[in-house]
């Protein structure tokens, strides 16, 4: 038998973080929006209750945000990958090893574990998450992760399962599958959900009980691995070695509309040196390039004008100069005068590990670059984002992207670190 799998999943994240830190957003519609202050993209159960929809956007929701006095705040992203941080410390000691699988998902391996009662271990688990980080959670626990996944589904829509769900018992498993939409399985598509309607199959539970080959058929091996791990047959195990990234993208929506080149191009500079830094951070290099940005596609009644270019990168680099080189010929191959951007971004593409990336005969082989860019990470990261940076990027950017209503860095800024005074 398969060694049990947990997932850990933190209920309303990004409003949890935000309550962590203000108690009197406890008990009241809470709402936090995209990049740019665009849309909601995490509502508190309360907003929830008001009919608050995921992705709303936030200039046709002002009437009920003002009717009922609904809290926004902008993306903090910072104190949200901090609070993670603190979450998977208070994981680690429940579990042999875990995978993150996003910002508040956490893939657990409870191998070792077995001889417990893994529903109370999975409580207690949570208990701790709670007690350090103020977070609440809920738990799925399954032979595969599909289950796991599907687990925690049943475990924050039911109150039955009291935040924890167990779906290696076969009773609690076929029960869950029988009453799960097919469409909101992991791994199922849109227009996978059609072609299995479309064959009467409406649930989690016949997706269970199609055949192997016919889900072949449907939807690609994909499916097929998926119906086996809903029979409680494991696809793959808890990674714990993050698999090679085969992409990369760096974009932002802007704050006001961009009509000089300039401008734009401080701004894919910014995005082309993160991209620079993403790519060394993994040891990786990237051999194609692509710039890409485009005016207001809901401002029908203004000019609009969508471009991209992708160049190849020879030879293959992880330089934030060299990217920043292919996005100024993108961006000046591809710009037209008379339109306001309101959004741009850089798309890495082909990557491979830095150590074994093909050499060119004309490759700088000093090192100095690779030095140059060593010593630019590091006084970035101990004085803080783009403390160094190109010219051609500045200080002055007037492209940012709006977050008017962002709370504090409770735990990433020491000046706005929270004071207690007896």
């Amino acid at each position: 038998m398969s060694a049990p799998i947990a997932l850990i999943d933190c209920n309303n994240y990004y409003v949890s973080c935000e309550r962590a830190f203000d108690a009197s957003l406890v008990g009241v519609p809470v709402i936090v929006l995209s990049n740019n202050d665009g849309c909601a993209i995490a509502r508190s159960a309360e907003a929830k209750a008001l009919g608050i929809r995921m992705g709303a956007p936030v200039h046709l929701i002002r009437d009920k945000i003002r009717d009922h006095g609904i809290r926004v705040f902008s993306s903090n992203y910072a104190l949200y990958g901090d609070m993670q941080r603190r979450v998977i410390a208070a994981i680690e000691p429940f579990a042999r090893d875990f995978e993150i699988y996003s910002i508040d998902e956490t893939f657990v391996d409870f191998a070792g574990f077995e001889h417990l009662d893994l529903v109370a271990h999975a409580r207690e688990m949570s208990a701790q998450v709670r007690q350090w980080t103020t977070i609440p959670t809920c738990v799925g626990i399954g032979p595969t992760k599909t289950l796991a996944k599907l687990g925690n589904a049943a475990a924050k829509k039911n109150p039955i399962f009291e935040g924890v769900a167990d779906l290696r018992d076969d009773a609690t498993r076929n029960w869950v599958l029988d009453r799960f939409p097919v469409e909101d399985v992991w791994g199922v598509g849109r227009a996978t959900a059609g072609k299995l309607a479309a064959l009467g199959i409406h649930t989690a539970g016949h997706l269970r009980d199609m055949a192997m080959k016919q889900g072949r058929g449907v939807g690609t091996v994909v499916l097929e691995r998926l119906i086996a791990e809903l029979r409680g047959v494991p696809a793959n195990v808890v990674e714990t070695i993050e698999p090679q990234r085969k992409g990369m993208a760096v974009t932002r929506s802007f704050g006001s509309p961009v009509s000089d080149i300039e401008t734009l191009m401080g701004a894919v500079a910014q995005y082309a040196m993160r991209a620079g830094e993403k790519l060394r951070q993994h040891g990786l290099v990237a051999g194609r390039v692509t710039i890409f940005f485009h005016t207001n596609p809901h401002k029908l009644d203004r000019p609009q004008y969508t471009a991209s270019r992708t160049l190849s990168a020879q030879p293959m680099t992880s330089d934030g100069l060299a990217l920043l080189a292919y996005a100024r010929r993108g961006v000046e191959s591809a710009w037209r005068e008379g339109y306001g951007i309101t959004k741009a971004g850089i798309m890495l593409e082909d990557l491979m590990d830095a150590d074994h990336r093909p050499r060119t005969l004309f490759e700088d082989g000093s090192g100095r670059r690779g030095r140059l860019m060593a010593a630019m990470d590091e006084v970035n990261g101990r004085f803080g984002k783009f403390t160094a940076v190109p010219a051609t990027q500045g200080f002055k950017r007037a492209w940012g992207a709006r977050s008017e209503m962002r709370s504090p860095g409770y735990t990433t800024r020491i000046a706005e670190v929270p004071c207690v005074r007896a």
